[in-house]
């Protein structure tokens, strides 16, 4: 298992966060410190581009589930993005899946995260 690297990029109201490599307990340490250093607020919205994991351990897990609820706390959400076979099955046998924000691609995510990053317009 290849430990992983991280890559981000901001857009307004959100961090997209490319993660790859394998998540194993000894990396989530990693994970976690990279998106706090990466988010530049925390209510931005962080999508999480999973595309290039093929396996992640639930500590893994357990740094998405506090990234979202701080993410949340502020007013964003975390969305998850093209998820493999071993990780989508992680979410769903621990029952994390119907908690999580996923979408099947990269660019749907990233269009449901600006979407939800932009203010309400007020109706005239």
């Amino acid at each position: 298992m290849s430990p992983p690297t991280f890559a981000c990029q901001h857009m307004p109201g959100v961090t997209v966060i490319s993660v790859a490599g394998d998540l194993e307990a000894a990396h989530a340490d990693q994970l976690d410190a990279f998106i706090t250093r990466a988010r530049r607020r925390p209510g931005d919205h962080v999508v999480l581009d999973l595309s290039e994991v093929a396996f992640m351990a639930q500590s893994g897990l357990r740094v998405l589930l506090n990234v979202r609820a701080l993410t949340r706390r502020h007013g964003g959400d975390l969305h998850l993005a093209a998820l493999q076979e071993s990780p989508a099955r992680l979410l769903t046998t621990t029952g994390a899946r119907p908690v999580l924000t996923v979408h099947h691609s990269v660019q749907a995510a990233i269009l449901a995260a600006l979407y939800a990053s932009q203010p309400p317009r007020s109706e005239l």
